[in-house]
This record gives structure tokens, sequence and C-alpha cells, in this order.
């Protein structure tokens, strides 16, 4: 059997990590997920991650957070040589075209808009699950 993919979820609302977690545990998910509140805390963790051989595969991305948001993050990972291959999905809130352009133009796998009902985001969590699982990754 192999690894469950190690999945970074950068997100600054703590009732939308509990969302996940819990679309998690319905789906019956058992990937490691860690949670960074901002673009760089997302950075500081993926750094040390890379020191210690634990990197994640897979990023879920809020893009209006504190500090540091989503598209500026997606901007550094993009320029870093160790993190330029991630899968990032953006699951936000934002309908803005231009977010969507702009997320695309930096490569993400997925641009997501947080479903309002829970149902529906454990649909949409199963979903990932079912793509992650399914593609191949190198070592």
């Amino acid at each position: 059997m192999t690894t469950p993919l190690t999945i970074l979820l950068v997100e600054d609302d703590e009732v939308d990590v509990m969302n996940v977690r819990r679309a998690f545990k319905k789906n019956n998910i058992s990937n490691p997920l860690y949670v960074a509140s901002n673009g760089i805390e997302a950075l500081e963790f993926l750094e040390e991650a890379y020191h210690e051989g634990l990197m994640p595969r897979i990023v879920l991305l809020d893009l209006n957070m504190p500090m540091m948001g989503g598209i500026e993050f997606l901007k550094e990972i993009r320029q870093h040589p160790h993190f330029n291959r991630l899968s990032v999905f953006v699951m936000t809130t934002s309908n803005e075209d231009s977010d969507k352009v702009e997320a695309y133009n930096l490569n993400v796998a997925g641009y997501i808009l947080k479903p309002l009902s829970m149902e529906r985001f454990i649909q949409a969590v199963s979903t990932l699950n079912n793509y992650w699982t399914l593609c191949e990754y190198p070592d």
C-alpha cells in the first residue's frame, strides 16, 4: 500500500478549517492534513517540510487571507525550485473572473467555489480525493 499524500490547507477561517476536517472524516480521507492560516505561515511550513523530507503533494488554498493572500502565495511557490510543482487547488468564496484567470495563469490544478451547504462541501472534497488518489506523482 502506498503512503497517503500529505495535504496542506492554507485557510484563515477556523470554521472553514473545521469544515474541511469534517468533510475529510465523512469521506474517510486519512491523508495527513496540516493547516497554515496565511501564505507566510504556509511558506514557512513548506521550507521546514522540505528540509525534513515531508513535503505535501497537495495544497488546498484560500485566496482571501491576511498578511499574504492566496495569489501572492501562488506567485512565491511557482518561482521556488522545490515548491513549483505542488498541486494547488483553490477553495475560495471569490467568484471574480480576475481571480480565476490569475490563479490558472499560476498553474492551479483547480478552482473551486466554497459551497454554501455542508453536503455540497463534502461532495466537493470527495471529488478532490478521487482526483488526487487517481493521479500519479513522481518520487
